[in-house]
């Protein structure tokens, strides 16, 4: 497959604290790329920074590249409206506005202009049958989000991103805050998205990086130690590091 994001040597610091070392990775369109590993290591720092999300931070400096089909996303002149059109991301918990279902997947073409007032319902529906949703909430489009359960209100936070159209879908710890019955629907849903867009997941679960993912890297202390295919990471890592975090022995 292609890849559809290069990081090239990608240094990164809070203050003095350096936060991302020299990181380079690929990452291929449409498949599923895990981070891993202890808490601490950089895995939400290189995620967010995709989308420049840490770009308000005091004392948060980064320097190298990241290439979304070719642009440089580090570039001051990067347009961040589109960027975030194009990269979305998804919290470790879910974030609805507080509006309706119906709303809260209409805010983004509304915000960018994508579709017309008579085009939002069939793109509300779409965005919400690409996330298994529509059948569970067609009939309550007017509720306020805040009601549905942590795991729908979840997908409908992925159903606000895919209304837009994105390239990449940026997922930090998605399931972090779900139930084992919530986290198995949004695991079927990642395989269902990657037919067509690429998934970058943090996860502090090994067993799900093994489960969903078809690329993993392992960061330790702002190192990208080991990055390739996942049944090679899992089943015969390269670096030492690597093995004793993946069998316990380390984090």
């Amino acid at each position: 497959m292609n890849s559809i994001l290069e990081i090239k040597n990608v240094n990164a610091y809070y203050g003095v604290f350096h936060a991302l070392k020299s990181v380079s990775m690929s990452v291929r369109e449409r498949a599923i790329t895990a981070i891993i590993g202890p808490s601490g290591c950089g895995k939400s720092t290189l995620v967010r920074s995709i989308n420049r999300m840490n770009d308000h931070i005091p004392g948060w400096t980064i320097s190298g590249e990241m290439l979304l089909d070719g642009e440089n996303l580090l570039d001051r002149k990067c347009d961040l409206i589109n960027l975030r059109k194009r990269a979305g991301m998804v919290f470790q918990r879910p974030n609805p506005f507080p509006i309706s279902v119906f709303e809260n997947v209409a805010y983004g073409p509304r915000i960018h202009g994508t579709v017309s007032r008579r085009e939002l319902p069939a793109v509300v529906e779409k965005s919400l049958r690409a996330t298994g949703l529509w059948d569970e909430v067609k009939d309550r489009l007017d509720t306020i989000a805040l009601r549905l359960s942590p795991e729908q209100q979840q997908r409908l936070c992925i159903s606000r991103l895919v209304a837009v159209e994105p390239e990449v879908l940026l997922m930090d710890e998605p399931c972090s805050a779900l139930d084992p019955a919530g986290i198995q629907k949004i695991e079927e849903l990642m395989q269902e998205l990657k037919k067509n867009y690429t998934i970058v997941i943090v996860t502090h679960n090994m067993h799900q990086a093994a489960r969903v993912s078809d690329e993993t890297g392992f960061m330790l202390l702002g190192d990208l130690v080991e990055f390739g295919d996942t049944v090679q990471i899992f089943e015969a890592p390269r670096d030492t590091r690597t093995e004793e975090y993946i069998t316990g022995r380390y984090g």
